[in-house]
């Protein structure tokens, strides 16, 4: 269901915005309309294109007039922005950045991987709360309120690493604590963040930017997509999510604003990002590196990190060139090479893409050339298909910069991938560890499932977190209602080799207080008939050992669901089950059941309310107990031997 879009393809409002040639764009409606463009899409006729970087140069001129104010750019405090190019958004539970093992953050780790694959990082985005917030009364603050992610901030701020926070506006439905305001710039402070991802929002508002201020000097703001114009002043940095180019790769408005201006070019969904690393070569500008989308693998290809590995040291090396140089915009557009210049004190540095599924090949012409990568030489620059490729040109008279051989021994034997096939990335059933805890065999009221093959309907909704395996919107643009967060059906098969004897109720409050005491843990919470809850997933599967039993699979669960006698303890929780998955980046558990509680507010919330048995959540694993909720419990079951006879219905507790 795509309601009434094409979801593969740019809407209106992703397109590139046309240059005119003959209107006057120093004022009037022209130059209103290029304000709110995203990329100044490029001339389809070489010929024009003299007049197009004019009109360009025009519309700045003015706008500049518009827009004049104050500036955080001249702020040294804001400086390092301008150098942010490669950020990673990462899950604070991702299983290159957590260790569920140690329960430890392990920030070496993450940056490790990165600096093989892409270069390094110069940033991350910590990733919090969405897409579990909403299962209980916990908002967004509660999330960062986690033991070691000070210490985490601090290694990747020790490894030259900027560190920004996620801002929901959205979150209204959960517990109120103090203002958003106060309550994220605590955060800021408590971590120790240089920046604040702004997520749904294209721009904070003038209050919020004073108080982040204060909170931290030359504290960045980065909106989720196209900033205004007006507003480019104020935040440093900008997502150009899902912008789509010209044909002739264009000018990112922005950018061409204020050159200081730091924006990171994403889709998201997207296996193939050439298109997105050419626009931000050609612009001078950063890339979001996004692999593990709220808990979908949609992880880089070979050729894809390669070309960002072989930008990032240019980037960085000739940063002056440029947020300083003169930028002159497809000074070659020789089909199928496209290339821009930035020239700084007699120094020009040609950057090179290639828009072709071929290698291609660019004479250097004149003198005073010095090709970047290796393999290239002072005549002709051979640019990878798909790729990219630079060299510097030192004018007769000018200094040779020190840039020149710094940046080619960063790139010595960072050569072209060309394998851009996907890798994907299987969800593993995780087996639950061994107990070697005491034993005390419990008895309870059952309902069994009998031995079979069976065919399950499972009915969910389709969130970003997608379900078993895959992406939800693979190289889609941004997905959209009704297609986003949609409800859907699959089907499993399904096999139970012996019959399984399902607690007919949730482990309650009383039986569960029995079970701490076994360990010395005793608990207020006693009572015989409400369920236990803020149980983590591993303690629940703790329990589940300690009384000689499992967690029945959510397989199981749907199936003792549908059987008379099978109840559920008030008020209503979502059940875990033995069900833990894990592709090596994502650990997830499948919910059944539903929850009494509902947050409101927001689509973006985890799903609420009691639910039908076939209804599944895919809950992604936080680790440090932040699993434990008041809105999840469980039930436990054991399997039936071939000559065993049922004798595990002596119950107590059981709600009629």
């Amino acid at each position: 269901m795509s309601g009434g879009f094409d979801p593969l393809r740019p809407r209106e409002y992703d397109l590139p915005t046309r240059v005119p040639l003959e209107t006057d764009l120093a004022d009037g409606d022209a130059a209103l309309t290029l304000d709110d463009a995203k990329i100044f899409a490029a001339p389809s006729n070489s010929r024009d294109l003299a007049r197009w970087r004019e009109q360009l140069t025009a519309w700045r001129n003015g706008a500049r007039e518009r827009f004049v104010g104050p500036s955080r750019y001249d702020d040294g405090a804001s400086a390092w922005a301008s150098r942010c190019f490669a950020v990673a958004q990462v899950w604070l539970w991702d299983e290159l950045f957590f260790d569920f093992q140690s329960q430890r953050f392990t920030p070496g780790r993450f940056l490790a991987d990165a600096r093989e694959r892409f270069g390094g990082l110069d940033g991350v985005v910590l990733w919090h709360a969405y897409p579990v917030i909403g299962i209980d009364d916990r908002n967004q603050w509660d999330f960062y309120n986690v033991p070691g992610l000070p210490e985490a901030a601090a290694a990747l701020h020790a490894s030259g690493v900027a560190v920004f926070l996620a801002y929901m506006p959205w979150d209204t439905g959960t517990r109120r604590g103090g203002d958003d305001a106060s309550e994220l710039a605590a955060a800021v402070r408590r971590i120790g963040a240089d920046s604040v991802f702004l997520d749904t929002l294209r721009k904070a508002d003038r209050a919020l930017v004073e108080v982040l201020d204060a909170a931290r000097p030359g504290i960045g703001l980065e909106g989720e997509s196209k900033l205004t114009t007006g507003r480019i002043a104020d935040h440093t940095l900008s997502w150009a999510q899902w912008f789509a180019d010209s044909e002739t790769p264009g000018v990112l408005r922005a950018r061409w604003f204020e050159r200081r201006h730091m924006q990171h070019h994403i889709r998201r969904w997207h296996r193939n990002h050439a298109v997105e690393l050419r626009s931000a070569w050609l612009n001078g500008v950063g890339i979001v590196v996004w692999e593990v989308v709220f808990g979908a693998w949609v992880g880089w290809n070979d050729r894809d990190a390669a070309t960002l590995r072989r930008m990032l040291p240019v980037q960085r090396g000739f940063h002056r060139w440029l947020v300083e140089g003169e930028w002159t915009p497809l000074t070659v557009t020789a089909d199928p090479l496209v290339g821009s210049t930035f020239e700084l004190n007699g120094v020009t540095l040609l950057l090179l893409a290639n828009t072709s599924d071929a290698d291609a090949k660019y004479p250097l012409a004149g003198s005073g050339w010095a090709a970047l990568h290796d393999g290239d030489t002072a005549d002709v620059v051979t640019v990878p298909a798909n790729g990219i490729a630079a060299a510097v040109q030192v004018s007769a008279g000018a200094a040779v910069p020190p840039q020149i051989d710094a940046v080619r021994a960063v790139l010595a034997g960072k050569t072209a991938e060309h394998d851009a096939s996907f890798r994907h990335r299987p969800a593993q059933r995780l087996p639950a560890p061994r107990w070697n805890g005491p034993v005390a065999p419990a008895s309870a009221s059952t309902v069994t499932v009998s031995a079979g093959t069976y065919t399950l309907t499972l009915r969910y909704r389709m969130r970003e977190t997608g379900m078993y395996d895959g992406a939800p919107y693979v190289d889609e643009w941004k997905p959209l209602s009704p297609r986003l967060h949609d409800q859907r059906t699959l089907e499993r098969t399904v096999t139970v080799p012996l019959p399984v004897q399902v607690a007919a109720a949730e482990v309650s409050e009383a039986e569960y207080a029995r079970f701490l005491d076994a360990l010395g843990e005793p608990t207020q919470a006693r009572d015989p008939d409400r369920p236990a809850t803020r149980v983590t997933f591993a303690r629940a599967r703790d329990y589940a050992a300690w009384a000689g039993a499992r967690l029945p699979s959510e397989d199981e669960w749907q199936l003792a669901a549908a059987l008379p006698g099978f109840v559920r303890r008030t008020p209503e929780v979502w059940n875990w089950t033995e069900s833990e998955h894990s592709d090596g980046r994502t650990r997830f558990v499948m919910l059944k059941g539903g929850s009494a509680h509902r947050s409101e507010g927001s689509n973006w919330y985890f799903d609420g309310g009691v639910q039908p048995p076939e209804f599944s959540a895919k809950l992604l694993l936080p680790g440090l107990g932040l699993d434990a909720s008041t809105s999840i419990g469980f039930r436990i079951c054991r399997d039936q031997a071939p000559d065993q006879a049922p004798d595990w219905n002596a119950g107590e507790g059981v709600p009629g």
